[in-house]
């Protein structure tokens, strides 16, 4: 089933003429057509509908569509519309469709004509476009007198080749949700309280992004247990967006109506208690989080919250304002990342905690796997950091040759501390011919140069600063390029790194594989310390014939009991 599309949104709405603005929240905006062909943006203040007639000399703004924000130039009027607080995926669609209309063959009635005509002012709504129009549609911004005047006075690439990331509409339009994860946004659209789970690859990341494009992005706080986590749902850690409690009457506390909160697995059930009474504080209201609405997704039978020495640490079930919150939980069951059901089925097992001597002896069976090819060596998975550390550098000392230096591009060193913390990539990568690498971002979906995509340093450029040239397991090869990484923090400010989307990939600690596909993975399970790891590890592979179990051990296979009743509760609910 597709997601619904409209013409239509709410949101923010400034209008600026003769030098004065004024903003309207909450303000209904549609696309329409009246009986001369005419696209009007109608706009619904204070009841009454303000109407502008759209035409090829209107010029709009779109570079911070994926913000909410976009504008539009009324040249003739000397006014300007900026939209704002707009939902991400509902403000893509009513630009596009709004270039996409506009830049049809209109045929010019006269204004006698039009006066004669002695019609009824009537309008029609515009439908959104399709897909096989969107993609006709050009992503670029709009050429205007002072477009190449402005390119050359901002130049705040310094590498060449550094794109802004665009808006994929396709992936809007084109997106197929699962019945599972239509019923979250359902409930979402309705202000419930909601934990999405499921096993890894049934695309709860996926989700969260589509929920974050429908929210209205003033009002939506987006979090997660981690650093990089946060950074790939283009958030903040939760701890951030918290701050002090002594502090708890901050306004981003006042603004959030939605808070959003992945890898809901990874906090502790002590702050996730904590959290709820800074909230009540803040917005000194009585309701459960202070009347928020909770988006929770995540996995409490891959990797729990971090423990300080012996000390048992509660789960966010195990206390009591899980239960306030009243959450409508779903569980996505359909796994994407794998397609051999032997393979699902004996994750699915592990998962539970559960290695009958059949799976054992089929994962011991993977020992002598080759699994390397075209020069690309299996990653190994470890559970400890200092190990992965350890491995890469020796492996990287090893390789003969000069080694290649690459240094990030911070826009604020004072925040770089922050930036390492939240950031996939390292501030300094330093590389050589014949390192094994990871790439850190999706660059090419089609193509397979995705998060987790493995490849092989094979040169590097003469000229364009010696960049590196990399051959991918997909057997595609090309030079990588810097990347801007956008880091939110807290107060709204927008931080970027520059760097590029490389890690040195003989070693990968599995917390930070989580949520990642690999393309071959070894692993060696002994060390294994906490409940999920192994499942969290074995998962990381598309299939059994991409994976490699090192002196496999069934005791390394453990799901924690106090998980397996809330999981077995769950699913009574659901039943």
């Amino acid at each position: 089933m597709e997601d619904k599309l409209s013409s239509e949104m709410t949101c923010t709405v400034g209008i600026e003429a003769n030098g004065h603005r004024n903003t309207f929240k909450n303000t209904r905006v549609n696309l329409c057509r009246n009986i001369f062909h005419d696209i009007i943006l109608k706009l619904n203040i204070a009841n009454t509908n303000d109407k502008f007639t759209i035409t090829k000399e209107n010029v709009i703004h779109r570079k911070f569509v994926k913000e909410g924000k976009a504008s539009i130039e009324f040249p003739h009027q000397k006014t300007v519309i900026f939209f704002s607080n707009c939902p991400p995926d509902k403000l893509t669609v009513f630009i596009k469709t709004l270039i996409a209309k506009n830049s049809s063959e209109n045929t010019k009635i006269s204004t006698r004509n039009r006066l004669l005509a002695n019609k009824p002012s009537t309008l029609t709504e515009i439908s959104p476009i399709f897909v096989p129009n969107a993609t006709k549609t050009s992503t670029q911004s709009p050429q205007t007198p002072n477009t190449s005047k402005r390119k050359s006075e901002n130049k705040e690439n310094i590498y060449p080749a550094l794109k802004r990331s665009k808006i994929n509409l396709n992936s809007v339009l084109k997106t197929v949700l699962t019945s599972e994860q239509e019923k979250v946004i359902e409930v979402v659209r309705g202000g419930r309280n909601v934990f999405f789970t499921g096993s890894a690859g049934t695309g709860k990341s996926f989700l969260l992004k589509k929920l974050i494009g429908i929210l209205p992005p003033e009002n939506t706080v987006v979090c997660a247990s981690t650093g990089v986590a946060a950074c790939h749902v283009g958030g903040i850690t939760l701890h951030s967006f918290a701050g002090n409690e002594k502090k708890s009457g901050s306004s981003q506390w006042l603004k959030c109506q939605h808070l959003i909160i992945d890898e809901i697995s990874m906090v502790d059930g002590e702050f996730f208690s904590k959290l709820e009474m800074m909230a009540r504080k803040a917005r000194r209201s009585d309701k459960v989080f202070g009347g928020i609405q909770l988006i929770l997704s995540g996995d409490f039978l891959q990797l729990p919250p971090v423990s300080k020495g012996n000390e048992k640490v509660l789960f966010c079930f195990q206390v009591k304002e899980w239960a306030k919150c009243q959450f409508k939980c779903v569980e996505l069951v359909k796994v994407h990342r794998q397609s051999d059901p032997g393979f699902i089925g004996i994750l699915q097992s592990i998962r539970m905690g559960s290695c009958s001597e059949e799976v054992a002896d089929v994962l011991r069976g993977t020992a002598g796997q080759v699994i390397e090819s075209d020069g690309i060596v299996a990653s190994r998975l470890c559970t400890h950091k200092k190990d992965v550390q350890r491995i890469n550098e020796e492996q990287l000392y090893s390789l003969p040759g000069a080694s290649k230096y690459f240094t990030a591009i911070d826009n604020n060193i004072y925040y770089t501390d922050y930036i390492d913390q939240h950031c996939p990539v390292n501030r300094k990568i330093q590389l050589k011919i014949g390192c094994q690498i990871m790439l850190c971002k999706n660059l090419n979906v089609q193509k397979g140069l995705v998060n987790g995509a493995r490849g092989v340093i094979t040169g590097f450029e003469a000229g364009n600063d010696g960049l590196p040239i990399v051959k991918f397991k997909t057997g595609l090869q090309q030079t990588v390029q810097f990347e801007r990484y956008l880091i939110n923090s807290v107060g709204g400010i927008t931080l970027t790194r520059q760097q590029l989307p490389l890690t040195l990939a003989w070693a990968i600690s599995i917390h930070k594989s989580q949520g990642m596909t690999l393309d071959c993975v070894e692993l060696c399970l002994k060390n294994v310390f906490a409940a999920g790891q192994a499942y969290v590890a074995m998962s990381r592979a598309k299939s059994l014939e991409g994976i490699r179990v090192i002196d496999f051990n069934p005791n390394c296979v453990r799901a924690d009991p106090d998980v397996l009743r809330f999981y077995s509760r769950i699913k009574r609910c659901l039943e």
